[in-house]
């Protein structure tokens, strides 16, 4: 415990008032809102990449380039609620597009430049998707797309010189910077993300415009935003928390964003920290792991302007923060969140911290730990973390799955699937998952997946994949696999697997680890107990 300035959270949470009003567009309040007023030409990013290219950008010009990109997607023939897929790495042109397309009422849905054909179909012919947005490396995974995605009508390539597609630049330049905003409703469509299950395929979940609106505790509380603050987070901005940290909760408040196109690079990220006079970081617990493996960083790069740290998207183990706090000085402030509805419960600054725990509610959010009935449970009960179902930035449903919808609500309560209970001052404390997803640096990772793809290796019979504790990235994915007939099991074959799902999958599931077996743990119906291999890889290694 550390002593920290006074705040009545029990005063914010009572004070706290929704005012979300019936239209809203989520794309005019997070951009054109600043470059209409007083913010016009303040930077609202600083860019720069791997190769050391960099750019700055203000309100204004992303005023002029969303409208641009907003106008061209119209010339195309889309429309309020067609969806559109995002598939491009940190560079503006993420932003500009998602901003373009939200303010005329159609539907972005942000994917992995790491997928795969297979991966990128499904994703459209679940969702219906018109028109896709990619740079050029991505062409050919595309075109294995397009052989079974009749509703794919129109090929985006930004950067490219590819003459089949449509060229960003070219029609960028003849759109007009001028833009009739679609009238939307607060509680319209505003994009989709596709979340991993356990069971099945993924699932897109919609969220609507005003999910940006709806996260202000967030920003303000957890993240801890002052006027003038530059804001930076170390992911990927086609997954939701980058995506509102990084991107929307922060430009809704007018923020500066720092955004690094690249791999993540410890010292790579201290100088940029440096470099850009970053104050607030959100990051995942591997990232601050690998931060705090540099021997003297704090020496090298003492980060006098960066005072606010968030954590989230797996469990931050207390050492981690404790060995930040003496090396840097700063305190990392973990919060719990999901695709569905984003970080709600969070350590908040000014708040005594306990090392470990996620925190408690935001004000505005009305949480508890609950029974599989619904019955909400009194303090040190495990059960399943619920949030209430009036929650504004709850998202609206699974994308024309209205049966997995259903099975996420029970009476007031929308069930998260993580195991959390509350101890006697209110803070929550995660105990793991009430399902099988797996966790890994950062990733929300479906087991029904990773099996999926090392069963199609021809030396595969059968495989469960199960989160492993790992130091350094907190969980990681192993696979326990029996082999079919005529295959012995070898260090040659366990690598051969791991490279077949790396080429042929989205590199983040491949299994670290592989264990050959004999048979598996199931149940009397033929499920296979993941839990039990779960436990087994906690005794063995320790962790949680």
């Amino acid at each position: 415990m550390v002593k920290v300035k006074a705040f009545d959270y029990e005063k914010a949470c009572k004070e706290w008032k929704w005012k979300i009003p019936e239209f809203y567009n989520m794309g005019h309040d997070c951009c054109d809102r600043h470059a209409d007023g007083p913010d016009k030409n303040k930077i609202a990013l600083y860019w720069e990449n791997e190769a050391g290219d960099e750019r700055t950008y203000t309100f204004n010009d992303f005023r002029i380039m969303s409208n641009q990109f907003g106008n061209l997607l119209r010339e195309l023939g889309m429309k309020k609620g067609d969806r559109f897929i995002i598939r491009l790495p940190n560079i503006p042109e993420f932003q500009t597009t998602f901003l373009g397309g939200v303010k005329i009422g159609a539907v972005p849905i942000a994917i992995s430049a790491m997928f795969t054909a297979k991966e990128i179909a499904y994703r459209i012919n679940d969702s219906g998707t018109k028109a896709i947005v990619t740079t050029e490396d991505g062409i050919q995974s595309i075109e294995e797309a397009m052989t079974t995605s009749p509703t794919l009508k129109h090929v985006i390539v930004v950067g490219g010189q590819d003459s089949n597609y449509l060229d960003y630049g070219k029609l960028m330049a003849q759109a007009s910077s001028e833009l009739e905003l679609e009238k939307t409703r607060s509680d319209d469509m505003a994009f989709f993300c596709y979340t991993s299950g356990t069971t099945g395929s993924p699932k897109g979940a919609v969220h609507k415009h005003s999910w940006a609106m709806a996260n202000d505790p967030g920003f303000k509380y957890w993240q801890g935003y002052q006027e003038g603050d530059v804001v930076a987070h170390t992911g990927n901005l086609n997954w939701i928390f980058p995506l509102g940290n990084g991107f929307l909760y922060a430009w809704r408040w007018g923020a500066s964003v720092l955004l690094y196109d690249g791999r993540f690079d410890a010292k790579k990220w201290f100088s940029l920290l440096e470099k850009y006079n970053v104050t607030n970081l959100a990051t995942v617990p591997t990232a601050l792991r690998m931060m705090l493996t540099v021997p003297d960083a704090e020496k090298s790069y003492p980060l006098k302007n960066l005072r606010h740290i968030i954590s989230a998207g797996e469990p931050l183990n207390p050492e981690v923060i404790i060995l930040w706090k003496k090396r840097f000085g700063q305190e990392v402030h973990e919060g719990i969140g999901m695709t569905e509805v984003m970080v709600y419960l969070s350590n908040i600054d000014g708040m005594p911290l306990k090392y470990g725990s996620c925190g408690r509610p935001q004000p505005g959010h009305i949480c508890s730990i609950v029974d599989q009935n619904g019955k909400v449970l009194g303090p040190n009960e495990p059960g399943n973390l619920a949030v209430h179902k009036s929650d504004p930035g709850l998202f609206t449903q699974y994308w024309n799955k209205p049966d997995k919808t259903a099975e996420c609500f029970v009476g007031d309560w929308f069930l998260s699937g993580d195991t959390l209970f509350i101890d006697e001052d209110g803070y929550y404390w995660f105990q793991g998952r009430s399902d099988d997803l797996i966790k890994a640096s950062g990733y929300r990772i479906s087991p029904f997946e990773v099996e999926s793809a090392v069963i199609e290796h021809p030396a595969v019979l059968e495989c469960a994949a199960v989160q492993s504790p790992d130091e350094m990235r907190g969980g990681i994915v192993k696979a326990f696999i029996i082999l079919s007939e005529g295959n012995e099991p070898t260090d040659e074959l366990a690598k051969e697997i791991q490279n077949f799902v790396k080429k042929n999958h989205a590199p983040y599931m491949y299994p670290r680890e592989i264990e050959f077996v004999a048979s598996l743990p199931k149940t009397q119906s033929g499920k296979i107990k993941r839990k039990e291999l779960r436990a087994l890889e906690v005794e063995r290694k320790g962790g949680t």
